[in-house]
């Protein structure tokens, strides 16, 4: 019963509604083609550097009638505190960047990212993420991002881009979408799921990311790789709801238990956490936007590797 409910929340997620507002949390470029023009509908386009996918003047050269620019590198989606890169900013900043956007709490926002690579999703996936931490549950996802869009035939607007007017947003921290590193530390002692959205080799500690202190893994975490589930189709990626829903059923998590998604600054852990949150199904999952990054600060906390099992990161760092 669980496996035919799961194959219907992929099909959902494809599919869509009829209508603009309540989005699935991944709509396809046919079905935003119909809602252009809506009341209330924001197409946010978030291309940056990323899997080499542009910028502002990229956009503006080519980008999907009346949709708004902000970069997802650059604009102040994520920032550096204490050592530690990915971290959510402070909610006042996000209202401001957000109203700047011309966003207010009426209107369904859809998020599109360059749609050139795997990592590339990860920044549709940490904004949309954003959005629902901030209460605005409007948000989607266009599978296949821009490049998709161009790819299928659909209209492209060039030229100039005015600024929107600025507007009033107004946040509500969901402090249940967001994990703390204490937070973290009490699900691994509770035995909670933990999630590693990274590519094996670095789940493994074959492989470190420069934002963390020692490679490795938090202990007993399983690995789903946020580009796993991604699958180029004549240049554009797309995320394949069949292929999720049988790597996720493979890990045999519990769809009812507390999950933790992480990787190394929480970009990466933003794809795992959509993955297993609005395409697998799975109730009750937080993402660590610190992760690996924030983890490996401490010499007690412990980390594992494939080749030497469970060791605190003092151990690794000296």
């Amino acid at each position: 019963m669980r496996s035919r409910l799961l194959i219907a929340t992929a099909a959902l997620a494809i599919a869509g509604p009829a209508h603009a507002l309540h989005p699935s949390p991944l709509v396809d470029a046919e079905w935003l083609e119909g809602q252009l023009g809506s009341d209330d509908l924001v197409v946010l386009d978030v291309r940056s550097a990323i899997d080499d996918g542009g910028d502002r003047e990229s956009f503006e050269a080519a980008r999907i009638p009346s949709s708004r620019y902000s970069s997802y590198t650059d604009a102040g989606w994520r920032e550096s505190r204490d050592g530690v890169a990915g971290l959510m900013p402070d909610v006042e900043d996000l209202e401001t960047l957000i109203g700047g956007l011309g966003i207010d709490n009426d209107d369904t926002v859809v998020v599109v990212p360059a749609g050139t690579g795997p990592t590339d999703f990860g920044s549709a996936a940490r904004i949309y993420w954003t959005f629902k931490a901030l209460g605005h549950d409007e948000v989607t996802i266009l599978n296949g991002g821009f490049t998709g869009w161009e790819q299928q035939g659909f209209e492209i607007a060039s030229g100039s881009a005015s600024d929107p007017e600025t507007v009033d947003f107004s946040a509500t921290l969901q402090e249940q979408l967001l994990a703390t590193t204490e937070e973290v530390e009490a699900a691994r002692e509770a035995g909670e799921q933990l999630v590693d959205a990274r590519p094996p080799a670095f789940y493994r500690g074959e492989n470190q990311s420069p934002a963390a202190r020692v490679p490795g893994t938090i202990p007993a975490s399983v690995n789903l790789p946020h580009d796993g589930s991604l699958e180029a189709r004549e240049g554009a990626y797309y995320l394949q709801p069949d292929s999720l829903m049988a790597r996720i059923n493979e890990l045999e998590l519990d769809h009812d238990a507390p999950t933790v998604a992480f990787c190394n600054t929480g970009h990466w852990a933003a794809s795992g956490w959509f993955q297993l949150s609005e395409i697998g199904g799975l109730d009750n999952v937080t993402m660590y936007d610190g992760s690996m990054a924030a983890w490996t600060r401490d010499d007690e906390r412990p980390v594992q590797m494939a080749d030497r099992g469970t060791v605190s990161v003092g151990e690794l760092a000296n």
